[in-house]
């Protein structure tokens, strides 16, 4: 089932360098200064209130530092409110790095299906890349989000449609039927770029869009790079502590001790100098946060208030796409095609993937075991892969 969010974003980029500029911006969306009644969340000493317990009071934001960027996803409000102040005050070198869209995007959530993660992602973005749509697909521990600029939501809805997903007026929502079972979500996933030149009719298949988007990728000479010390969880907030209002009590009495410790945690993580070395932060209005970070910073939390295993790892394969255009289509439909296809054998599962689409990157995350079949279907495809130390 897939649902639209009443949300318009921007979608920022900002070089890692100037990370430490923007972080009070960025603190300042996961604990606001002012609550939804106007009031200030600043105690009598003058220090920062954490806001009153999860789901989150915004519809849909992401913050992730990766070894490309920062990127964040916000409201266009939060955007021209907290960031738009510290872009002003660069230089105008450092200002022409940033990049704040200037097209509104929305956003679908979509609950965990009973597929297998890789073959969500291609069932998700094959229609919506073969329609020539760009989007960007982040999946947290419990959902996946596909973005999509605003002028394509009614296409969006088309290419869904002609593909089976049924949209739902009275609930905003599209359901495919023939995948009808639930199960909740381990891992993450992502976005898409341009495999076309201007003029150049889309691809027929997923098979045609799998070979442009390789083609893509080699011409750009953009490789998919492993860093051998970033070792991956998966985890989120327990729903616990996001849902749990005992009978009869209001939202603003649901802050308690284990809401303070994973502010605390993601507070510790978000200023780790002089950034963390990998760390994506989803936060909703309905699910609990969620976070895909360097194993590492797992310590800034307290035991018991995270979800998820701590030593089921994730390797993370980028791809650097600054050089790409922003409304670019299909390489993460492209990649998922080719490491499902590639990976499948006689009495072997194909790779379980997931991928993080951020402002100027796509990350595919593999289990730590998987990661030599994952990397043997990229050589396959890209003939080489670099894998620094």
């Amino acid at each position: 089932m897939l649902t639209f969010k009443d949300t318009q974003l921007a979608l920022i980029h900002i070089p890692l360098h100037l990370y430490s500029t923007f972080l009070q911006s960025i603190l300042r969306v996961l604990l606001p200064n002012e609550s939804s009644d106007g009031q200030s969340n600043f105690n009598g000493n003058g220090a920062v209130q954490p806001p009153p317990a999860w789901p989150y009071e915004h519809p849909f934001v992401n913050i992730s530092i990766t070894p490309i960027e920062c990127s964040v996803v916000c409201s266009r409000k939060l955007a021209n409110e907290l960031f738009l102040p510290a872009l002003d005050r660069l230089d105008a070198k450092s200002r022409d790095q940033v990049s704040i869209t200037s097209e509104d995007y929305v956003v679908m959530q979509v609950d965990g299906e009973g597929l297998d993660a890789g073959q969500r992602v291609l069932e998700l973005t094959s229609p919506l890349a073969l329609a020539g749509i760009s989007i960007f697909f982040i999946t947290t521990y419990f959902s996946d989000y596909i973005l999509v600029p605003i002028r394509y939501r009614t296409p969006v809805v088309q290419a869904l449609e002609e593909r089976g997903f049924i949209f739902e007026d009275q609930t905003s929502s599209y359901v495919n039927p023939s995948h009808p079972s639930h199960h909740s979500r381990k891992h993450s996933s992502p976005e898409s770029f341009e495999v076309r030149p201007p003029g150049t009719p889309p691809p027929a298949t997923v098979s045609e869009l799998q070979t442009r988007t390789f083609s893509t990728l080699k011409r750009r000479n953009i490789i998919p790079t492993v860093d051998s010390s970033l070792r991956l969880v998966h985890c989120a907030g327990r729903r616990d502590s996001a849902n749990g209002m005992n009978e009869g009590r209001n939202r603003s009495s649901m802050t308690n001790a284990a809401d303070d410790a994973l502010h605390l945690g993601l507070i510790k993580c978000l200023i780790s100098p002089p950034y963390p070395k990998f760390l994506s932060l989803t936060l909703t209005d309905t699910e609990p946060a969620s976070l895909l970070l360097d194993h590492s910073l797992s310590q800034n939390f307290a035991p018991d208030i995270l979800l998820g295993s701590k030593d089921d790892f994730l390797i993370p394969i980028t791809l650097d796409l600054r050089d790409l255009p922003m409304e670019s289509t299909g390489i993460i439909c492209g990649v998922a095609g080719r490491l499902v296809g590639g990976t499948t054998a006689q009495l072997r599962s194909p790779v379980e993937m997931s991928y993080l689409s951020t402002a100027r990157a796509g990350t595919v995350m593999v289990a730590e075991d998987e990661l030599e079949r994952a990397l043997g279907a990229l050589r396959g495809a890209e003939n080489g892969l670099s894998t620094p130390d």
